[in-house]
Formats: structure tokens, sequence, C-alpha cells
């Protein structure tokens, strides 16, 4: 909102339609199927997936329509559950796998490949649609000094980072050690195929059982969650329109979009994300800079325009819509990283230009 009233509606109907009915909400249920339902139906097929989506849907509707503590019950058990079950196929893949030889794999680029890859998470960006939430939570035990408020975030960060930074290095190290079958399945999605492998070798048939129920409540658990987030947003703007109406359209553009399977919602996904996540890391970067440097509103603003025209002319060039040479004259243009530099000049920039302007400053305490 200090870079600009209506860029904040703007971006954060863009996030919120990303994280929610276009891309994130079909893929709860697409990554519920492939893990929980086709290790038993033994091949992945459009009705199954039509048929499980369906219901899903249903249900996660359900629940949404439904204001009560089903789901924040469900959530607050579901996570830890979730959390110790992955360490617990994190600890046994490592006594398993732990004498495996290594696979190698030449990558002239890992930090940069990670990083892109990264964007289909979509944690950062469902960082900024949420980060109210965590706000409100400490805000709850009565700190409202904007330095404890910032502290009491960095701890919170700091241990989401160390547990997700475990889990994730855990699924990597396992993926690379485990030996791959001699066929692998071209009608599931790799990574889904391969954690349920490794869930069997672990824990037999029990393990693909278990990993099945916690994925597939995660899932719907995610799925109400951001339904009922999206929907509350968009009544917000548009009260004429009722919260169940939007949840009722959410549910079935979600249904509708989720049936063309795994791998189709993360492929669609990712032009869009290459526009929208270098945007959001400068808008959180450019609001943490004004946190500790009063800074001009114009340098706040000519950096993410400039940043947004970037984005989008390098995603057209990448995807070979139109062939946009001089993008490539960019620097770092070869890391993917061009826009960067962009963000820093447009800053400098914004800076200079404004010096004279009224700085976007914040107040001792947050209500």
């Amino acid at each position: 909102h200090k870079i600009h009233p209506t860029y904040s509606v703007v971006f954060l109907l863009i996030i919120y339609l990303t994280i929610g009915p276009f891309f994130a909400i079909p893929r709860t249920a697409t990554t519920a199927y492939e893990i929980g339902v086709v290790p038993f139906l033994g091949t992945s097929t459009s009705m199954g997936l039509f048929i499980f989506s369906l219901i899903f849907f249903l249900v996660v509707l359900m629940v949404a329509l439904s204001p009560n503590n089903l789901a924040d019950n469900i959530g607050k058990y579901l996570t830890p559950a979730l959390l110790v079950t992955i360490l617990l196929l994190i600890v046994r893949t490592i006594s398993l796998y732990h004498a495996n030889e290594t696979q190698t794999l030449v990558m002239e680029t890992p930090f940069v490949v990670g990083f892109s890859e990264g964007y289909l998470t979509m944690d950062a960006i469902a960082a900024i649609a949420f980060s109210i939430v965590v706000l409100n939570a400490i805000r709850g035990t009565g700190i409202t000094d904007k330095k404890e408020l910032f502290m009491g975030t960095i701890k919170a960060s700091f241990l989401a980072v160390v547990l997700l930074g475990f889990i994730y290095t855990g699924l990597g190290w396992a993926g690379n050690k485990m030996p791959l079958p001699a066929t692998i399945p071209t009608d599931q999605n790799l990574g889904a195929y391969l954690i349920q492998i490794i869930s069997n070798e672990a824990f037999g048939s029990l393990g693909i059982v278990l990993l099945g129920v916690m994925v597939f409540l995660a899932c719907l658990t995610t799925a109400v969650g951001l339904i009922a987030a999206v929907s509350e947003y968009f009544n917000s703007l548009i009260p004429k329109i009722s919260y169940k109406t939007f949840a009722i359209g959410f549910s079935t553009l979600s249904f509708v979009l989720a049936n063309q399977g795994l791998d189709a919602v993360i492929q669609t996904s990712v032009p869009v994300l290459g526009i929208i996540y270098p945007i959001a890391i400068s808008t959180v970067l450019l609001i943490a800079i004004s946190y500790f440097i009063p800074s001009a509103r114009i340098s706040l603003q000519l950096p993410l325009v400039l940043v947004a025209i970037i984005s989008i002319l390098s995603v057209i060039h990448q995807n070979a819509w139109v062939q946009l040479d001089i993008v490539e004259q960019l620097p770092l243009y070869e890391v993917n990283f061009q826009w960067i530099p962009i963000l820093i000049i447009g800053y400098l920039i914004g800076q200079a230009v404004g010096v004279r302007q009224e700085k976007v400053r914040y107040t001792s305490t947050l209500h």
C-alpha cells in the first residue's frame, strides 16, 4: 500500500489467483491423486483423476462453506504429524541408502537452477499473502512494538528455514542415492513416483498407505484454506458477490484445471511464475530496505515497473513467443538474474530523483 494503493490491490489480486484457482489449488488435488491414489490404481487415468478430483473438491467446498474448526483442527495435528512422518522417512532412507554410490550429475549452475525451480513452490508469493497470519499470531500475544514484531517474524522464519532446509536436503539426498528402477512410468509425475518407491522401500506397503493418507489430508486442508482465503479476499473487493458464490466458482474452476494433470498444471504455471516471482521478490526486498532506509516512493515504484517489464520480455523471449535477442544482452541474463541489476539501478535512480520528496516511513508500533 505504501508503494501505491492500486498496486497493493492489483498485485494481491494476481497473487491470490496464482496461489488460488489458477495453479496452487488444482495442484493440491492432482498431487493428492498422484501420491494417494495412483499407487493403488497401478496407473494414472483421465477418468480416475476426474472422479477423484470431483470428490476432492466437493469435500473441499463443503468444509469451506461450513465455518467451523474442522480444517483448523486437522491442520493443528496434521502439520506436526506430517513433519514427523517425513523426518522418519528421511532417517530411514539414510540408513537404507547410505552405502550406495552417489550418482553424479554435472550441472554448471546448480544454485541458479535450484533458485528458478524454486519458483514452482510458490512459497514466496504465498508468504506475501499469508504473512498477516504470522503477524496477527504474534500480536495475539500482546506484542505491538515494531522491533519485537520484527524479531518475532525473524525467529519464526529462521525455524521454518531450518526445518524446510533439512527436509529438502534429505529428500534430495535420498533421490540422489536411490537406484532408479529400470522402467519409469510416463503417465505419472516423476517426483511423486520416486517418493512412493522410497516410502515402499523404507516401510513397505504401510509406508505408501501412510504417505498417501498424510498427503491427501495435507492437500485437502491446504485447498480448504486457499478456497476460503481467496473467496474472502474477492468478497472484500466485491461485497455484492457473496463469499459462498466465490467459493463455489473457485472450486469449480480449480476442478476443471486440475483435470489437466499434475505435470500440465506445473508446466502451465512456469511462464506465469517467471513473471510474478521477480516482482514479488523485488517487492519484499524494497519493503525491507525502506524499513531500514527512508526511501522516496518513486524509488519503490520505478524499480518495480522496470523489473515487471524485464520479466515479461524475458519470459516472452525464453518461450520463443517472440524473438527478443536484446534481452540476452542484459547483465546476468545467462543465469536468469537479469532483473537484479535492473532492481538496483531503478532504486538508486528513484532515490536520486526523489531526494526532496517525502520518504516512506514506518511508525514505532503497528496496528
